[in-house]
């Protein structure tokens, strides 16, 4: 199967669907966990590096349910059998959103091996995540075999998207 660009022109063929890597989950993961961070500029525990840890996972891991069931729901009311077959391949391919809270977290957790105060750590973790959705972005198009102008275009609108969230976090800690 070939794509078509709109203009019509034949665009990279397309992989089975067993050798593709959901980027759309993971790009959405990387934006989820980078909102976290810039939401979680005042944690009230005494322990804020493990909060913000246990909240970026825990928020992975719901928002990955979520597509999950969404998901299924649609097959059921598409009338397909929910088999266990299925819902392993729709958990295993909304996967993506789940893995990218875990490079921000991993941030956090070893921030204090690089003598970060919370507020670097944030700002450590916040890094990651917009490197991660900027990285995700260009890595779908350059397997695709897109021009690298498009390439560096998708790079460069979702690097804006990550900033957005980074002038939030900083306006919200004035």
């Amino acid at each position: 199967m070939t794509r078509r660009t709109p203009e019509g022109e034949p665009d990279a063929p397309v992989p089975p669907e067993s050798a593709r890597t959901n980027y759309a989950g993971a790009v959405y993961g990387s934006l989820l966990a980078a909102s976290v961070v810039a939401g979680a500029g005042t944690l009230g525990s005494p322990f804020p590096r493990i909060e913000l840890v246990v909240l970026l996972l825990a928020t992975g891991v719901v928002f990955w349910a979520t597509h999950v069931y969404a998901h299924l729901v649609g097959e059921s009311m598409a009338h397909r059998a929910l088999t266990r077959t299925e819902i392993s391949r729709v958990c295993a391919a909304e996967r993506p959103i789940l893995v990218a809270a875990v490079p921000p977290a991993a941030a956090v957790a070893i921030s204090p091996l690089l003598g970060l105060e919370f507020a670097g750590t944030a700002w450590l973790a916040l890094g990651v995540a917009v490197a991660e959705q900027v990285g995700w972005a260009s890595a779908v198009l350059v397997r695709a075999g897109t021009p690298l102008h498009r390439v560096v275009a998708a790079g460069v609108v979702n690097l804006l998207l990550g900033l957005v969230i980074v002038v939030v976090k900083a306006v919200l800690q004035h």
